[in-house]
């Protein structure tokens, strides 16, 4: 893209066998240049002949390199070239070297700034079910049944063109075939919302709000060891046959469920638990993500949860000694060992309640913190950023610079949000330092220019919430949900280059802890 620079017409050059304006030399102003800086200098030597010596060198000094530096560079370092309507042209991608540190950057921002067609604090997010107008949303997001408004999404499918449609379930896969992310994408559901973590927006059963996770650990007063819950006698694995290779290891137990009960169940579930050494967070099926209360409950109650569920339950432990895991039936048995030992063995045991006291990790504290902003809210920041995301494929947008070269040198512009955020800051980086870790500290430092506050300060108990310095978990490429979680690295910086360069204006998020 060719920036036209508001310069004078320029008059016609007559050359030999030419009448016609359109065959004017191809020549530029640059090569005109150093007679002027000239005649100029010589008009100031005559006015400094009234000034002392000094005061004359001086200024002939400044005046000469001030016009040196407007020639050499912001002319011919800056391609400004005549175009056939005798116009200044400044080339795309170059800009003036002799401006101000920062210049760069100011010019990029301009150059990138592109406004979206759609305002979302004017025209909300609509989709259509639910009751509620969520005002706190990071986007304009509105649910209800709205007859005379074409929604952005609904429930259910299939939907008429141009609405998206969500299936939203908390519920497994196992029993609900339907919730399976590949078998809904081929019932024709735009948009997953499950406890699956690879789902486009996750629905789990973890929140900040309604676990008081960090909850004093109370005295164990109960005999038994174990306390359970099971309801469904019928479950799709092995959790009842557990329950009996347990029983028959002599672990005693204390069941308030309808399976196998010997205790009567009207109590107050977590309270209960409170007073066990240990819980049997039994889930109805083994299913990745598939974390219930059941799991949360016993984090609450300060009770080593045994779990029985998700393959990939240490994803959602708070530290990794923090609950026993039987994976398979013939674990069961090795699982009663490790009760009796750590029953028998207080230091052993605190071990695995340690977290309670000095805070869980950070990867823990990542995962409950995506609660903190509503899965409703969530979705209409999905459905915001994909409706950008598809415009930013538009000239208008493709057309961006997105970097400015100086010189041996480029900055390039990126963005960056927090997670559960929709607006995106700039954030500039050099060719000079383009590594994971200058990248890293530019983002810790616009946000603290900004006075970022963590979205999920209000959100977790005051133990966790720390000061005011942030802690960057990680940030990746927009559009991650598991792997933002677990998976994603980039593999070195020259692996982090690569995407800056290959992603023009690459657009990331950040999650803090």
């Amino acid at each position: 893209m060719a920036t036209v620079v508001p310069i004078q017409r320029l008059p016609r050059f007559e050359g030999v066998g030419s009448s016609s304006p359109t065959n004017v030399p191809q020549k530029k102003w640059s090569n005109w240049l150093p007679l002027v800086v000239a005649l100029v200098v010589i008009v100031e030597i005559a006015f400094l002949g009234r000034l002392d010596m000094a005061e004359k060198a001086n200024l002939v000094n400044s005046w000469t390199d001030s016009f040196y530096q407007f020639t050499t560079s912001s002319w011919s370092t800056s391609k400004v070239e005549i175009n056939e309507a005798g116009l200044a042209v400044l080339r795309s991608g170059e800009i003036d070297r002799n401006l101000e540190t920062g210049s760069c950057e100011e010019w990029l921002e301009r150059e990138d700034s592109v406004e979206y067609s759609r305002d979302f604090d004017k025209d909300p997010i609509f989709v259509h079910g639910g009751e509620k107008d969520w005002k706190s949303c990071a986007v304009g997001c509105n649910f209800g049944v709205d007859s005379d408004k074409k929604p952005d999404a609904a429930f259910g499918t299939p939907q008429q063109a141009g609405t998206a449609s969500v299936l939203r379930s908390m519920e497994s896969a196992q029993y609900y075939p339907e919730n399976n992310i590949i078998t809904a994408r081929r019932r024709g559901y735009d948009i997953v919302m499950t406890t699956s973590l690879s789902s486009d927006v996750p629905v789990g059963y973890f929140s900040w709000a309604e676990y008081d996770i960090m909850a004093p650990v109370q005295p164990k007063t109960e005999n038994a060891l174990a306390a359970a819950f099971i309801s469904n006698c019928g479950a799709r694995n092995f959790r009842l046959q557990a329950l009996e290779v347990l029983e028959r290891a002599n672990i005693k137990i204390d069941s308030f469920g309808s399976c196998h009960r010997n205790r009567d169940g009207n109590v107050d579930k977590v309270e209960t638990l409170k007073r066990y050494k240990f819980s049997f967070a039994f889930e109805n099926s083994n299913e990745e993500d598939y974390v219930t209360e059941k799991f949360f409950q016993s984090l609450v109650a300060g009770s080593v949860p045994v779990v029985i569920g998700a393959p990939n339950i240490l994803d959602f432990a708070p530290s990794p000694n923090s609950l026993l895991h039987i994976k398979e039936l013939k674990d069961a048995a090795s699982v009663a060992k490790t009760m009796k030992y750590l029953a028998e063995n207080p230091n052993a045991y605190n071990e695995s309640l340690r977290w309670k006291f000095e805070g869980p990790s950070d990867s823990f504290k990542a995962l409950v913190d995506m609660a903190a902003v509503h899965s409703s809210c969530r979705l209409c920041i999905f459905l915001a950023t994909s409706i950008r995301e598809k415009e930013e494929k538009s000239p208008k947008f493709t057309k961006r610079p997105c970097k400015c070269t100086r010189g041996s040198e480029t900055v390039y512009h990126v963005y960056v949000r927090e997670r559960g955020r929709f607006d995106m800051e700039s954030v500039f980086l050099r060719s000079s330092n383009l590594s994971l870790e200058a990248f890293e500290s530019a983002v810790l430092s616009k946000l603290k220019s900004l006075k970022h506050v963590p979205i999920w300060k209000e959100e977790r108990p005051q133990i966790l919430r720390g000061g005011d310095e942030l802690k960057l978990y990680r940030v990746y490429p927009l559009g991650m949900t598991r792997q933002a979680l677990y998976t994603f690295r980039f593999k070195g910086d020259a692996d982090f280059k690569n995407h800056i360069e290959s992603h023009p204006c690459a657009n990331f998020e950040a999650i803090f802890v």
